[in-house]
């Protein structure tokens, strides 16, 4: 691993730890985040429904929907990394390891938005009421940061342009599943775990372009329309929802 690559790894560690650190910030405690993030992951279960539908599509969209949109707790994978990243270098591809760098990036940036989001319908009169469209829309729109938010796509396409490049890139997979069994032993599983899943999706496309730019074509003019108080943003042309 490159030195340059060590730093962004473990300054993006070290945001993880930050962010979801109750102590640093008690709004980790709301009992409004794990509603929030069941609420976004039936809408974005809805949004792919059409990738979910395409058999060579339907791997990177559950690979999307459960490993980098999903409402699952991504620290324990995140941890993994942080305890060891000296030995990461010697036991997984650099080039996987820049798209586990930018899964990290990600992780801590949309957790950053869902606290600001838990927050805001944590303000509610009833706070435990089920999460309405409008209810996410105003608090989508009060967390703010329009170019944030476009990076958190671009982060979700980088991840998956990186494993698609990897995918093509002759002896990977042979180094990735070469890798199993130190990463386990290394206590890497979850991380290893991740890669093989993401390079399998992408492996299947047979060519992410496609997939890439409907996604993130999707995703940037849903953001636009949930920042411009649409009232349906999420809905899709010949669609009535999303």
């Amino acid at each position: 691993m490159n030195q340059r690559l060590r730093d962004r790894l473990a300054r993006r560690l070290a945001w993880q730890r930050a962010v979801h650190d109750p102590a640093r910030d008690p709004r980790n405690r709301l009992p409004t985040l794990p509603l929030l993030r069941q609420w976004q992951a039936r809408r974005l279960e809805t949004s792919f429904r059409d990738f979910l539908a395409t058999p060579n599509m339907r791997p990177a969209a559950e690979f999307f929907l459960t490993d980098l949109y999903g409402d699952k707790d991504f620290s324990a994978r995140d941890r993994d990394a942080a305890r060891i990243l000296p030995l990461m270098s010697r036991i997984l591809p650099e080039t996987l390891l820049r798209a586990a760098a930018d899964a990290i990036e990600l992780a801590v940036l949309s957790h950053a938005f869902d606290l600001r989001l838990a927050e805001s319908l944590a303000a509610r009169k009833d706070p435990m009421a089920a999460i309405s469209l409008a209810d996410y829309v105003r608090a989508y729109r009060h967390a703010g940061c329009p170019r944030l938010r476009r990076h958190q796509i671009e982060l979700v396409l980088g991840v998956g342009r990186t494993l698609d490049a990897a995918v093509h890139k002759h002896g990977i997979f042979k180094l990735l599943k070469a890798s199993r069994l130190p990463a386990h032993l290394a206590g890497l599983h979850e991380l290893q775990a991740f890669l093989e899943r993401g390079f399998t999706a992408f492996e299947a496309l047979g060519g992410a372009d496609l997939f890439l730019e409907r996604i993130g074509a999707q995703e940037m003019e849903v953001s636009r329309r949930l920042f411009a108080g649409h009232a349906d943003p999420f809905a899709q042309p010949n669609s009535s929802s999303r």
